[in-house]
């Protein structure tokens, strides 16, 4: 909180001599900031409930300033503050709830703390057409009204000791409306918009757009809309898109207000129904499961690069005739559509990978899971990220039956949709090595359909609005999106990264699969080949693809490193040294904001670490000899600089000055308004 009512973009401070102790080894730790005294007690009371090894006592200071006093309730076993504890210390007074994260939301908000100068690659947009009159205040209202109603839009992300969703009691649902006059294209629009990425620590992680549309008819009497929902990938799927969009037409309808309070389930139901689910049966199905280190995933043989950047995607489609006798087709076998596209899809990587015509080999891709077709009693209209993506990985055989290749892969999607909430972390646990992601992923029809009274009810208030479908933001090299259309077909969308694919590359692909997807029919006997198959292609050429770099961004273990030291201002002789902790997950800027914040005699320097330090580098231990040390950490950060002054000794007691996560901007300003406090008592 750098000054102000403590606020959804807000961030607390907190300042702590770490090594000194009171006779009862308690805790003092002062908080910095505008707190009412209803909040400082509301924040003490959560401490208590969540860790009740302690009772708080807090006192008022000054206006900016509360002492809370951590008691232990056990003087006997005195012991340091946890990060968890440390964590809910800095979360924003409030009563604010949290959930912790799994599963691929744990992966992606680590993703994205890890890579904030990509904000585009953390997004993804859908995105529909309204045909009729558009009133823009109930619009917002309505959003608002459900925003109100469904806790995951009034949600944000804190990861000071771990990922975890902070729930809040208000969150702004932001609408933009942009004429058509204002950008050169709707691309421009959707290009723009991923560019702006989300801030994950504020509430309110989705936002809309209303793009003026060319007019439903030659004399523009029927105005049409292209609406845009754009949100983050780490709090919501398409499928949870869908669920709020449901629930938005009915409050639209209803004057912009929804009746009765928060709809349960929720995410708080889930992660509570999750964490007690016992993880044997998925750790024994995925030892087996993962796919080997020599699978082949990638999208095209080995090229070299594109020479584009960006997203795109590329729309194909089969008839409502061509899709009829694909369905026929796979449930002669069994099977459905969806087994049908990995049967077709595993074989174009085949072909991509294989170097010697005829021999077998192992591929992979992943396969996204919505996970709400699981046990828990009403999970399946519970928005939010409960599934992911998981790999299915077989062997393709050209001298292999077709039907047998069609069956062993219904078996593996059906076998994987038991363990629809495996992350990338648990994978690599399971599997016991490092496993690298796929470089496609298949998505196949997770929309639940519009419920025909809501679409006949706006019908009648002349509203006329589309299937919504995925418009960007794969998040990967390439994702394969198919729909069921509303007039029988079935439509193919490849969204792909322009630096890995050209845009030729990837229609060619996406025309590849569409032909395989259409051959299929051709051969009714049980006896065709995968050969047979693949021949309808022998006149076409296998896309290229540009190779990725090696490794696999976060797959390996966090350790504690060499910590690097960069002196950012040298101060006067005989000042003390405050020491800005740099560590992954600290909002770009921030400690550069602070050097031009901070006006006193300090050195001030930056110590850069992957984890708490085994020793202080000998340099950083020479400039403090014979002064001060200030340790400040900014969001996981504050845990680091706190365990360094638990640890370190040097001339006097070093105090650590503990920042929430927040923007450059707050957690700058909360701390240069804390170090200011700070030098003052101690001047």
């Amino acid at each position: 909180m750098s000054g102000g009512h403590p606020s959804p973009g807000g961030v607390l401070c907190a300042t702590h001599t770490a090594s000194a102790r009171t006779s009862d080894g308690s805790h003092v730790i002062e908080l910095h900031g505008a707190l009412a005294p209803a909040d400082a007690d509301r924040l003490a009371a959560r401490i208590v409930e969540r860790h009740q090894g302690f009772s708080v006592l807090v006192t008022g200071l000054t206006d900016s300033r509360h002492a809370l006093t951590l008691v232990p309730r056990d003087p006997a076993r005195g012991a340091p503050l946890t990060p968890e504890l440390l964590a809910d210390l800095l979360l924003l007074p409030g009563g604010a709830r949290t959930v912790p994260l799994s599963g691929t939301q744990l992966d992606r908000v680590r993703a994205a703390v890890g890579a904030p100068g990509d904000p585009g690659r953390q997004v993804e947009q859908v995105a529909l057409r309204w045909t009729g009159q558009l009133d823009p205040h109930r619009f917002v209202a309505a959003w608002q009204s459900v925003a109100a109603r469904e806790t995951v839009l009034r949600s944000a992300f804190d990861w000071v000791a771990a990922p975890r969703l902070v729930l809040h009691d208000h969150a702004d649902i932001e609408v933009a409306h942009r004429s058509r006059s204002a950008l050169r294209s709707w691309n421009d629009l959707l290009e723009d918009d991923r560019a702006r990425g989300f801030a994950l620590h504020r509430a309110g992680l989705l936002r809309l757009t209303l793009f003026e549309d060319v007019p439903a008819t030659p004399d523009a009497s029927v105005p049409c809309t292209r609406v845009l929902l754009t949100y983050h990938r780490a709090l919501l799927d398409e499928r949870a898109v869908h669920i709020l969009l449901r629930a938005f037409y009915r409050a639209y309808l209803a004057g912009g207000s929804l009746p009765g309070g928060e709809r349960r389930p929720d995410v708080r139901d889930h992660a509570r129904w999750l964490a007690a689910q016992s993880p044997d049966a998925a750790r024994a199905y995925w030892a087996c499961a993962a796919p080997p280190p020599d699978a082949w995933s990638g999208p095209g043989r080995p090229g070299g690069a594109t020479r584009q950047s960006g997203d795109a995607r590329v729309r194909r489609r089969l008839s409502p005739t061509q899709a009829l006798r694909l369905r026929a087709w796979a449930a002669d076998r069994g099977a459905g559509e969806s087994s049908a596209l990995h049967l077709v899809w595993a074989l174009l990587l085949h072909r991509a990978a294989r170097e010697t015509p005829g021999g077998p080999a192992e591929v992979t891709f992943g396969v996204r899971l919505s996970a709400r077709d699981v046990a828990m009693p009403g999970s399946a209209d519970v928005p939010g990220l409960l599934g992911g993506r998981v790999p299915l990985t077989v062997t393709v055989d050209p001298a292999e039956r077709l039907d047998a290749l069609l069956l062993r892969l219904r078996d593996a999607g059906l076998d994987m949709a038991n363990y629809p909430w495996t992350s990338d972390d648990l994978l690599n646990r399971w599997a016991g090595r490092a496993v690298r992601p796929a470089d496609t992923t298949v998505d196949f029809d997770s929309r639940p359909p519009m419920v025909p009274a809501v679409r006949a009810e706006l019908e009648a208030h002349g509203i006329r609005v589309d299937v919504p479908r995925l418009v960007g933001g794969s998040g990967g090299p390439f994702t394969l999106v198919a729909r069921h259309e509303p007039d029988g077909s079935l439509g193919l969308t490849s969204l792909y990264d322009r630096a890995v694919l050209r845009d030729d590359d990837a229609a060619l692909l996406l025309s590849q699969c569409v032909r395989m997807l259409r051959a299929l029919a051709e051969f009714p006997g049980t006896d065709t080949t995968v050969a047979q198959l693949v021949a309808v292609l022998d006149d076409v050429d296998v896309p290229r693809a540009a190779q990725p770099p090696p490794g696999t961004p976060g797959s390996g273990a966090a350790g504690t490193g060499v910590p690097a030291l960069t002196t950012l201002r040298r101060g006067e002789p005989g000042a003390d040294v405050i020491c800005l902790v740099a560590q992954e997950g600290v909002v770009p800027g921030a400690h550069s904001r602070f050097v031009r914040l901070h006006e006193g005699p300090e050195r001030i320097v930056e110590l850069r670490c992957q984890g708490p330090p085994l020793a202080l580098p000998s340099a950083l231990a020479e400039m403090v000899r014979g002064s001060g040390l200030l340790l400040c950490g900014c969001g996981p950060a504050a845990v680091t600089a706190y365990e360094i002054a638990r640890t370190v000794a040097s001339g006097r007691d070093p105090v650590v000055v503990m920042v929430g996560t927040g923007s450059a901007e707050a957690s700058a300003d909360a701390l240069a308004a804390a170090l200011r406090s700070v030098v003052t008592g101690r001047a």
